[in-house]
């Protein structure tokens, strides 16, 4: 091949790969912009959806990834954005269950629950602390014994030991009594409703506040009530929630668009200058004539 011929050649690869690279570093990526947000919100702004008031009560940005090692977190590094929005409901259902033989704390002592499903009653036996009672009584031994099948309380006096009956030392046990309908005050620090009795349980009812968290991811739907938004994070403190949805499927086509003229362009660059370094290779190979 002539030297000359071949440095023409060479020389329009070179402009056409130097012509793509360019084109490859001038390229801007698109940008995603929404002109007419619903809501553009920093954490602690609310807003208002269905007479509901939300609360923006968190937003992240974390670098995931690039961690090696095998310890998780592996591949490339790359920022993740998020947020936490709150809502309050003043009219949350909650219930407690007290099942049947099992001890509860209520109103500071303790209890065993006993349920009557034939009456829809629960009664509520007071636990007596046999033993706190016997260490507070220095006339009696700590603990009770047992003589033909019957349990005893021994008091000592003088060195005499004196066996009083467990029944008529301790006292007798407060018992409540509970039907389908009644309230109790004090459960969980409200007033609940007693609303059913069964043989394995009996459940109260109660309304109070209750705050519930709604996760959104970004560049993701997400549903705020009745209503759905698409969730974008364009810096680290904002979070947009919108429902211009065209917008975003716009802004995914012209990525992908870019993508691939970019991987073209990439492509023309590569080959144009292995076709350089291959003419420059045959026009200076020696000649066998």
């Amino acid at each position: 091949m002539q030297r000359r011929a071949a440095a023409i050649y060479v020389a329009f690869f070179l402009v056409v790969g130097t012509a793509s690279f360019s084109l490859i570093a001038t390229a801007s990526a698109p940008q995603l912009s929404f002109e007419n947000p619903e809501h553009e919100l920093s954490q602690g702004d609310t807003f208002t959806v269905d007479g509901q008031e939300f609360t923006v009560s968190g937003i992240s940005a974390e670098i995931k990834g690039g961690g090696g090692g095998g310890h998780g977190g592996g591949g490339q590094a790359h920022l993740v954005r998020s947020g936490t929005l709150e809502y309050t409901n003043d009219s949350a259902r909650y219930t407690v269950e007290w099942a049947n033989g099992s001890d509860i704390t209520y109103e500071g002592q303790s209890w065993t629950v006993q349920t009557d499903n034939a009456s829809n009653t629960v009664t509520l036996v007071e636990n007596i602390d046999r033993s706190a009672i016997l260490q507070n009584d220095s006339d009696v031994e700590n603990e009770t014994t047992t003589v033909d099948g019957e349990e005893y309380v021994v008091e000592r006096d003088d060195g005499n030991r004196t066996l009083i009956p467990a029944n008529e030392y301790f006292p007798e046990p407060e018992t409540r009594e509970y039907a389908v309908g009644d309230e109790l005050d004090n459960v969980e620090n409200n007033t609940a409703t007693l609303v059913s009795v069964t043989p394995e349980a009996a459940t109260l009812e109660y309304f109070a506040l209750r705050t519930t968290e709604i996760s959104v991811a970004n560049k993701a739907n997400v549903s705020v009530g009745s209503t759905t938004y698409f969730a974008y994070f364009p810096d680290n403190s904002t979070m947009v929630l919108t429902q211009e949805f065209e917008t975003y499927d716009r802004y995914q086509e012209t990525t992908a668009s870019q993508t691939t003229m970019t991987n073209g362009l990439w492509g023309v660059t590569i080959l144009s200058g292995l076709s350089a370094f291959v003419l420059l290779g045959l026009a200076y190979m020696p000649s066998r004539y």
